[in-house]
């Protein structure tokens, strides 16, 4: 996969879901079985991953919501994106 950046548009990976528990929330690879918990920040990453909002756009929306300083935002969840993909629980949606 080429390198993720601003316009990438990214989407759940086919057997990968996120499930809300509690105060928080866990994405379980169908595949492996494999289970991860998510911290709040990637939850609300998760959350606006819909296979049509570019990484950019997504920044833009969890800066509104954290009033994060968006560049370091840009920084972290480029390298958010890029382990998850790597994990198999992101794919680009090609778009």
């Amino acid at each position: 996969m080429a390198e993720i950046g601003s316009k990438t548009v990214l989407r759940m990976a086919d057997d990968a879901s996120v499930q809300h528990v509690g105060d928080g929330a866990v994405v379980l690879l169908a595949r492996s079985g494999q289970l991860y918990t998510c911290n709040d920040t990637t939850e609300a990453f998760l959350d606006k991953v819909d296979g049509t909002r570019s990484l950019g756009q997504i920044i833009d929306l969890l800066s509104d919501e954290f009033e994060v300083d968006k560049a370091t935002l840009d920084e972290d969840m480029a390298e958010l994106a890029a382990e998850l993909v790597a994990e198999g629980i992101l794919a680009d949606s090609g778009l």
